[in-house]
């Protein structure tokens, strides 16, 4: 056996299922077995392999002992002169493992190999070659140094930035994401080190591989393609810990005395100030729009006071000073508020949905003012143009930071992108299916066909001309069809396009259609499993909501609704139950057919209550049906048609 490909998966069946679907093609010709170690995913990963890789050699664990028992429990079975570990977000060429293995031959020296990696949207991955993270390295990498000095000696030891990315080079460090190595090597110095759970074990196998007195090499002659992010969050505190918690055993493994001390030390200060940096960012992507508006609202109502003063009643100070810390507040609070509960913080650049939360707002606002007493009623004129302040300044705040971030101001556009697919006829008419049944919008420019492809009336080109006409048509999305595409061409467009558009692949025979325009970001699909509206933040909110609502509502009244329905002790137990969390009004029909979907906690009543339908596959329809087309509407339909089933246990 030549060649052992071991990929461990952990929740991401699409990314893992276009990742076998590249390997397949690329073991062509070369005596290679392969294995998926699946760590107790939920998300039907292992029927999957099962069900469309069977040559696959699966093991399912049934629970998640981390990266490197996982891997270890697959190279202790497997038979090949080489092995490869490969992560499920991964995408080979047709030739890589060829002319990896070529190489392998040719260098006996080696002992471990990486390959040229980039990110979803075609750009080079710096952690495809790494050095060694002595104290130094790892101060001028953890607080930022590196980054201000990419092509620096001194400063970017950790990513050799000094090096080209187009040339062979030995390295130190080999990315975990793609790390062949020589099975001989592996027996001297031993498997991954399973006190690492997950990063850092592939800096750890690399170091002992060096120190066993073999090399390792960048080689470039090959690239694949890492979404990255797809276990753990980039840029979480989880994140931030586990990394630099591996760095940790790292040094106190490999370094001693003063130098391990100091790495220690080092790395935990690290993990404080990079945790805090972390907290920061995501505090201020989080409350950067409800703090800037309620500042902008709060300020712009201060000085309409002054300027109407002046302007009606001929004198600035007419106001009592008590409208700026009773009125104001409360004003601003309401508008804030409203905007949050509408959806408008979880979709900032969208004007009519915020427009519209301005307006329910002030409409609350008006209401209330008129049941307060005289003496708390300071103006109606200033309420007025206080709203028509809040609106202005709102919505000129999201253009400012929509033009600094996509140059334009067509709103919605990133929803409603310049779509190009490569592929065949009948590949293009899958790919618009399954754009649909996610509900995003595109508009489809056209299709360009395979030079190979007899079916060219209806393309707008072929793919020999590709960039030609990705330029002229402005396009900016790109499918390409992996079905009528190879992998290579793919990642070659990739590379030659750049980052300008961005790129999803509808794997062969796949429901899904994958790709990632960020490198420090999850990935992204389109699939019939995502895009539910149960999992938008505003619906959540919305079912929140409800819930609470409905229950202090049926609580208040309940003397004469427990007459209207069954199991009366029962009926009273769930108003509690819902009211305290525990339970929702209205949930999945049946948990256990509720396949991938986002979880619910059990439900009073569902989608087939008061049916007798009882088969799982219909079931597990309706539950989809429910979560796809969620409203607080629905919700209300199912209640008041149910109601007599309220007391349900």
């Amino acid at each position: 056996m030549e060649l052992s490909v071991i990929i461990v998966n952990y929740n991401v069946r699409y990314f893992l299922e276009q990742a076998l679907l590249s390997v397949e093609r690329a073991i062509a010709g070369v005596e290679a077995e392969v294995w998926v170690v699946d760590n107790n995913s939920a998300d039907s990963s292992v029927e999957m392999v099962r069900e469309r890789f069977p040559w696959v050699r699966l093991i399912a664990n049934e629970g998640n002992p981390g990266f490197s028992i996982a891997n270890n429990q697959a190279i202790r079975q497997s038979r090949g002169k080489y092995v490869l570990l490969l992560n499920p977000d991964t995408v080979v060429k047709e030739d890589t493992f060829s002319r990896c293995l070529q190489f392998m031959e040719a260098h006996e020296d080696a002992g471990g190999l990486g390959v040229r990696m980039m990110d979803g949207q075609g750009r080079f991955l710096k952690e495809s070659k790494r050095g060694l993270p002595t104290p130094w390295v790892a101060f001028s990498k953890a607080f930022g140094l590196s980054t201000l000095f990419p092509r620096s000696r001194r400063f970017n030891h950790y990513h050799l930035g000094y090096l080209s990315e187009e040339e062979v080079h030995e390295v130190e460090i080999l990315a975990g994401a793609f790390m062949l190595m020589r099975r001989k090597a592996l027996d001297e110095v031993g498997l991954l080190d399973e006190d690492f759970f997950m990063y850092g074990e592939d800096i750890d196998l690399s170091y002992r591989l060096i120190k066993g007195g073999y090399k390792n090499y960048y080689f470039p002659e090959t690239s694949i393609i890492h979404y990255k992010g797809e276990s753990t969050k980039r840029g979480s505190l989880n994140y931030v810990r586990v990394f630099y918690q591996a760095m940790i055993i790292f040094a106190r493994k490999h370094f001693s005395g003063s130098q391990g001390k100091l790495l220690v030390a080092l790395m935990q200060f690290a993990i404080y100030f990079r945790a805090l940096l972390t907290v920061v960012s995501n505090l201020w992507s989080r409350l950067k729009f409800p703090l800037l508006d309620a500042a902008g609202i709060y300020v712009g109502l201060r000085i309409l006071k002054v300027l109407w003063a002046e302007y009606h009643f001929g004198d600035p100070t007419y106001f009592s000073e008590n409208i700026n810390y009773l009125h104001f507040p409360a004003y601003t609070l309401l508008w804030v508020g409203s905007i949050f509960l509408s959806g408008g913080y979880d979709h900032p650049y969208a004007p009519g949905r915020l427009l519209r939360s301005l307006g329910t707002g002030t409409l609350i606002l008006f209401a209330v003012y008129g049941l307060l007493p005289e003496e708390f009623r300071p103006s109606r004129a200033l309420l007025l143009l206080g709203a028509a302040w809040a609106a202005g300044w709102t919505l000129g705040l999201r253009i400012i930071a929509y033009l600094v971030r996509f140059r334009h101001l067509r709103f919605g556009a990133q929803n409603d992108l310049r779509l190009v697919i490569v592929g065949s006829e009948s590949e293009m008419e899958r790919a618009l299916s399954l754009l649909q049944r996610a509900g995003a919008q595109r508009n489809l420019l056209g299709r360009i066909a395979p030079v190979d492809d007899p079916e060219t009336v209806d393309a707008i080109g072929s793919t020999d001309r590709l960039p030609a006409l990705i330029e002229l048509y402005r396009a900016e999305e790109i499918i390409f069809c992996s079905a009528d595409l190879s992998n290579e061409n793919i990642q070659g467009w990739m590379s030659q396009l750049g980052p300008g558009c961005q790129y999803r692949i509808l794997p062969e025979a796949s429901s899904s259609i994958i790709g990632s325009h960020r490198s420090d970001q999850r990935g992204v699909l389109y699939t019939i499993d995502v895009n539910l509206r149960i999992d938008e933040p505003v619906n959540r909110r919305g079912k929140w909501l409800f819930d609470r609502g409905l229950s202090l509502l049926l609580l208040i009244l309940s003397p004469v609704l427990v007459w209207l329905v069954e199991h009366k002790g029962a009926f009273l137990i769930n108003i509690f139950r819902v009211l305290f969390g525990s339970k929702h009004w209205v949930s999945y029909a049946v948990q256990e057919a509720r396949s991938n979907l986002p979880g619910l906690k059990a439900g009073v009543v569902s989608p087939a209550t008061g049916s007798r339908i009882t088969d799982s596959e219909t079931l597990q329809h309706l539950n989809f049906l429910y979560a796809r087309d969620y409203s607080v509407g629905e919700d209300w339909r199912i209640v008041l048609s149910n109601f007599r089933h309220l007391g349900r246990s």
